[in-house]
């Protein structure tokens, strides 16, 4: 299926109707009784607990996940860490299958990173995967999980909670939240994860992105876990070449997204005074559309259209904020593959297991050579890394035909299996 086809119909249809009631949960386990808005309730001006703490749970049915795979499954609000180094709170979906796992060892968990979304908080993977929003794809990717076995460890990613707006293409802020929800995901009252089970790692293009700073994070900020490998595809790896392709093109509402994301980040960066009036309504449609809604609103938008002073992409960048940081510092931090390097190396993010990367033959929304970069990064670096860029395929249906590849992948590195890289 071509992602342009895709966007004509979803864009202008079902993506912007009304969202569905919620289906009835199952009855809650003693401790896991919390209603769904307590779970997505404003956070505190002080966060309680520890990352990766359970905050509330409920059971949920998780409705857009097809296949009928009998299995357990809560929405969760969690501790996480912000990308200044502060506490937060996030929200996601636990899920374990009701089959016992008879491979050896513990239940194993693919702790797993959606793809775009969009930034209302109706499109919250939580809530569209229980089926009160539909705008979403990867439910059949999450059933090929629970077919083998695995527990899947969902995070929404930061920004779902009342009051707020998707920290979207934050590295620091993804990764922490992918990595904290396989810490929640082991507290829930009445599950049955234990410490010692082995974790993958798992995202698609922005989730693809979130996949490899967990990957990034995980030796110095969860030590604990036992990561196994990490599978990551469709990767903007560096959004300043990402963003120069986006801007004006039928995807620039990813680049509208990134803009208010980081600024959700950094609000101590000038950005709000910079805006005419038709900026002031980018940012409000930014965080009341979802996926395919937000595509259709930004169809061929230019950044210089949205500013008073027609500010382009690189005059942005040159803006300073305290202390003399430029917008352009902040958005180099969100690189991939800068800084990485095996157990051994002086890195500061050291890598010990190995990574699959993948992009479709035919992507036509991040550049290839940024995914191809990336990658390249990589390797240099010694980690073992397998590559595949033969999926006939653009974006969207890479991520749905890599989908086997991802599980194989993990599975043998559950099994102990020795990883192939082709650097």
């Amino acid at each position: 299926m071509r992602f342009r086809a895709l966007l004509t119909t979803a864009a202008l249809g079902a993506a912007l109707g009304v969202p569905a009631a919620a289906p009835p949960a199952m009855a809650a386990p003693p401790g896991c009784t919390a209603t769904d808005a307590d779970i997505y309730a404003a956070a505190p001006a002080a966060v309680p607990g520890n990352p990766g703490d359970l905050l509330a749970c409920r059971p949920a049915k998780l409705t857009n996940i097809p296949g009928d795979v009998p299995m357990k499954a809560w929405k969760v609000r969690y501790v996480s860490t912000d990308a200044k180094g502060a506490k937060n709170v996030v929200t996601g979906t636990v899920a374990v299958p009701d089959a016992a796992w008879t491979k050896g060892g513990s239940r194993p968990t693919v702790a797993f990173n959606p793809g775009t979304l969009g930034s209302g908080q109706q499109c919250a993977f939580s809530k569209q995967l229980a089926g009160q929003y539909v705008d979403m794809y990867e439910g059949a990717n999450l059933t090929l999980f629970l077919k083998a076995g695995y527990a899947v460890a969902a995070t929404d990613g930061v920004g779902y909670l009342n009051g707020q707006v998707h920290t979207y293409m934050v590295g620091a802020n993804a990764g922490h939240a992918l990595l904290d929800i396989v810490r929640t995901s082991r507290q829930v009252p009445g599950g049955t994860l234990t410490p010692d089970g082995k974790v993958g790692i798992s995202g698609y293009s922005e989730g693809g992105a979130a996949a490899l700073w967990g990957a990034q994070l995980a030796a110095s900020y969860a030590p604990e876990l036992d990561v196994a490998g990490a599978a990551a595809g469709g990767v903007p790896g560096d959004l300043k070449v990402t963003a120069k392709q986006l801007n004006g093109s039928l995807f620039a509402g990813f680049l509208a997204d990134a803009l208010v994301g980081l600024h959700a980040t950094h609000p101590e960066m000038p950005f709000d005074e910079l805006m005419n009036d038709r900026g002031k309504q980018a940012i409000k449609d930014v965080g009341s559309n979802c996926l395919y809604g937000t595509l259709a609103v930004f169809l061929g938008a230019k950044v210089e259209n949205f500013s008073t002073d027609g500010l382009s992409l690189d005059q942005i960048y040159a803006l300073k904020g305290p202390g003399g940081v430029t917008w352009g510092d902040i958005v180099d931090r969100q690189k991939l593959g800068a800084g990485i390097g095996t157990p051994s190396s002086a890195a500061k993010y050291k890598i010990g297991f190995p990574v699959f990367q993948y992009r479709g033959w035919l992507e036509e929304i991040i550049p290839h050579e940024t995914e191809d970069a990336t990658r390249q990064a990589y390797c240099k670096a010694g980690i073992s890394t397998t590559w595949k860029n033969t999926y006939p395929a653009e974006h969207l249906s890479t991520d749905w035909g890599a989908a086997g590849d991802v599980t194989n992948f993990l599975g043998d590195r559950f099994e102990g299996k020795p990883a192939q890289g082709n650097c």
